[in-house]
């Protein structure tokens, strides 16, 4: 990793945590809406339940915007909640206990996971999983990083590879390269072979080189669709007018993969292009494959902030704002192992 991304990625500060065995610190909803609703409170622990699943020690949880679209109530019908409801779907930690069948890990292992939206529980001091939504923590970060990893490596992978079927040499259009999302599959992609063009404000424009783009249009200066041309694939993060222009952009035969909203069939079938949508879904053998990437020192998440558990509702303003490069990751427990 350059010196550049090094610094970029680095935490700032890591304060010490405290946990009591018969409550646990969490944060949780009881009602839909602002960041107001966000309440930390005592609760007793989760227990395991099933016999394939695991209690975690959580030690970082990383903030998504679909925890502020569920805060919101914006999305009901993809990912119905049951109030009070925990958030968090990114987790590191450690485990404290297993299940009388999970066979693949054991009591102390460092491990991360992606939880169902639907189901949230990170930001909290404890959280169950079942055991097909875990994998090894990779060794080369510490739980603070990690944390920052599962959604957004994951839905860049499924948007990239799963869905729009990348190849080497390809020309990909990355929308929000320094983004939670975009500045994983700038690196994925560039990984792959592909030839990366992403858009992204002139204060990022050094990070997503860092990270591996060939172009960076800085789009608030110009139009990216009088620059990027013949495109294999475009990554939407932004979508409404943004997705509408990119079908500009596309070869024929092209694909446009959005993370937030559905492209049109019609419009798709107009260009002689494929739309889809991706999200998130809880892959504990993909985050496996993706933890050897990075031990091999091939991705990186970059961090942008790193509160405290009890910022939780800082910690989401900053996040729905959408004009963040990198993750945003909230500190439960105090890590010092790792970079």
């Amino acid at each position: 990793m350059s010196r550049t991304l090094e610094a970029i990625t680095s935490p700032r500060s890591l304060a010490s945590g405290k946990v009591d065995n018969q409550t646990m610190k969490a944060v949780r909803i009881h009602k839909y809406g602002g960041p107001e609703v966000l309440q930390s409170e005592d609760l007793p622990p989760p227990q395991v339940s099933a016999a394939t699943e695991v209690l975690i020690r959580v030690h970082a949880a990383g903030v998504n915007p679909v925890d502020s679209a569920i805060r919101r109530g914006l999305v009901k019908e993809i990912f119905p909640v049951s109030l009070p409801w925990i958030p968090g779907s990114d987790v590191s930690g450690v485990i404290e206990e297993v299940g009388p069948d999970v066979t693949r890990f054991k009591k102390g292992d460092e491990v991360f996971a992606l939880l169902n939206p639907a189901k949230g529980g990170a930001y909290a001091e404890y959280v169950v999983v079942s055991e097909s939504e875990l994998a090894l923590k990779p060794k080369l970060l510490h739980h603070i990083r990690a944390a920052a990893v599962p959604v957004a490596a994951v839905i860049a992978w499924n948007a990239l590879f799963e869905t729009a079927q990348l190849q080497s040499g390809q020309r990909v259009l990355i929308h929000g390269g320094a983004g939670g999302v975009g500045h994983f599959a700038v690196q994925l992609a560039k990984r792959k072979g592909a030839h990366v063009i992403a858009t992204a404000s002139a204060k990022n424009h050094e990070l997503v080189y860092e990270l591996g783009a060939d172009e960076v249009i800085d789009y608030q200066a110009q139009k990216f669709e009088d620059v990027a041309r013949k495109i294999d694939i475009v990554l939407d993060s932004i979508g409404d007018d943004t997705q509408e222009r990119s079908w500009k952009v596309l070869k024929k035969g092209g694909v446009l993969v959005s993370i937030v909203q559905p492209p049109s069939g019609e419009k798709a079938r107009s260009v002689g292009a494929r739309g889809a949508m991706v999200q998130s879904r809880p892959d504990g053998a993909k985050l496996a494959e993706i933890a050897k990437i990075i031990d091999s020192g091939q991705l990186a998440p970059v961090i942008n902030r790193i509160l405290p558990l009890s910022e939780a509702r800082r910690a989401q303003e900053l996040s729905q704002s959408g004009h963040m490069h990198g993750k945003i990751v909230l500190r439960v427990v105090n890590h010092n192992g790792g970079k």
